[in-house]
């Protein structure tokens, strides 16, 4: 009996600290989460009070001039120092500040009322040329709009216009007038709204996604049809080179093993007794190369490489015109960690004058490419065979650069060289193996191309 009830006793203290245990546990797995849930909530408002700060600092920076933030640092500081100290001066100068950051507050109010319609005459024009365009105004709120001010940005500049104070639904349009642009690609927009105080404390702005782009293009001359190319043909000009199968006949030779039964002329065979072939003159499309030199020590000044984009544009133009096969080619862009063991062209699309155009409006000087004997290298080596090359450079390029540059080309490829220098006379230079023409405007280049063409 007192065997039975021990085991008994043993078995209900067993079971008894195994709940103990139990219980123990889940207490202890209940404050672990409770700590875990304090931190995640920790985390997340600390996060959140990070994101408020920064989107805080963001809004004054874009809103609180530099005369805003004098006027907050005066009024905080006044309030401060005058309390402390008791200094009335010091009080009265805080006021006076705050009542006047509070006064420009309402002039914020309404800088997304306004709806801006920017158009523009014309997207393609020629350097010199001036935009013309219109900004259409209309207040689309239910409320009277203040009146503000819109700016502009014209490639690095700001066009500012004043918008009075606007009824509901009412439009007002002003002209926009851009003077006179440089080549290059221009943004024009986006149209910003602007609403400031009369004391300039605070700034208000809203940007509309609309932006144009306008291609400056290059100034171009007329050149004449026959001399694109110096290659007076329409299909194909025929070369030195003789092959066994072509258009232009060249003369009769003997039949060697290989060659086509169809070319065999038979009137000189019987003549002969021994069979006798046709041998023709290789004909091909006049394909032209134009490299323009880009690098930033090739050229004098900008003035001096405005002419030689001109000068390229006028003849990839009249090219493209003469429907010619033609590639344009400039240096291209180099990091500076890789330079000398990197090479790259950059090619101009040339299927219309507007794309071509186009590419010619974005073409910089740069100091960071290769120099123009590499790049007439390496559109020798990955372009056809061409029929003449045009290189135009500056005029702080040797003679004797060019003539490297020409011997990067096939034998039978006429070498061109334009030389754009504005102190020179016109003048052309015959030399073995390229010929070079020294132009001081723009409008010497097509005398020269039809005296080379005479020639």
């Amino acid at each position: 009996m007192s065997l039975t009830e021990s085991r008994v006793t043993r078995t209900g203290t067993a079971g008894t600290s195994g709940r103990t245990h139990v219980t123990s546990m889940t207490a202890t797995s209940v404050a672990s989460g409770r700590m875990v849930g304090a931190v995640v909530g920790a985390t997340r408002a600390w996060r959140a009070v990070v994101r408020a700060a920064v989107a805080a600092a963001a809004w004054s920076a874009r809103t609180v001039r530099p005369a805003g933030v004098l006027v907050v640092l005066t009024a905080t500081g006044g309030l401060i120092v005058g309390i402390a100290f008791g200094w009335v001066e010091w009080m009265v100068a805080g006021a006076a500040a705050l009542l006047l950051l509070l006064a420009s507050i309402p002039f914020l109010f309404g800088s997304r009322s306004y709806d801006v319609d920017l158009s523009l005459a014309h997207e393609r024009i020629v350097a010199g040329d001036g935009v013309a365009g219109d900004v259409v105004v209309r207040n689309h709120g239910r409320r009277m709009a203040l009146p503000g001010r819109i700016d502009i940005p014209v490639g690095s500049g700001l066009v500012e216009f004043g918008v009075p104070l606007l009824r509901p639904g009412h439009t007002v349009s002003q002209p926009l007038e851009i003077p006179g642009l440089r080549r290059g690609v221009v943004t024009v927009g986006p149209a910003t709204t602007v609403r400031s105080d009369p004391v300039g404390l605070l700034r208000r702005e809203h940007a509309f996604v609309h932006v144009h782009e306008v291609f400056v293009h290059p100034r171009t001359v007329a050149l004449p049809s026959t001399s694109a190319g110096l290659i007076r043909d329409l299909e194909g000009s025929a070369t030195r080179r003789l092959v066994d199968a072509d258009m232009s006949f060249h003369a009769i030779r003997p039949y060697v093993s290989g060659d086509s039964r169809r070319h065999i002329h038979w009137k000189s065979t019987a003549k002969t007794g021994r069979l006798m072939v046709r041998q023709y003159e290789e004909s091909r499309r006049s394909r032209m190369a134009i490299v323009l030199g880009v690098a930033e020590d090739e050229f004098l000044d900008a003035d001096e490489f405005e002419l030689a984009v001109s000068c390229a544009a006028s003849l990839g133009l009249r090219a493209v015109r003469d429907a010619r096969d033609v590639s344009i080619v400039s240096g291209s862009e180099i990091p500076r960690v890789v330079r000398g063991r990197l090479r790259a062209i950059r090619r101009l699309p040339a299927p219309s004058p507007r794309p071509m155009l186009d590419g010619f409006s974005a073409i910089e000087r740069l100091e960071n490419t290769m120099p123009i004997v590499e790049v007439c290298r390496l559109t020798a080596e990955s372009g056809e065979r061409l029929s003449i090359a045009f290189v135009v450079v500056g005029s702080t390029v040797p003679l004797a650069r060019l003539r490297q540059a020409a011997l990067a080309f096939a034998a039978d490829t006429a070498v061109i060289a334009v030389v754009c220098d504005e102190r020179a006379h016109p003048r052309m230079q015959v030399m073995s193996g390229i010929s070079v023409m020294t132009v001081g405007t723009l409008d010497d280049l097509s005398g020269l191309l039809m005296r080379g063409a005479a020639s």
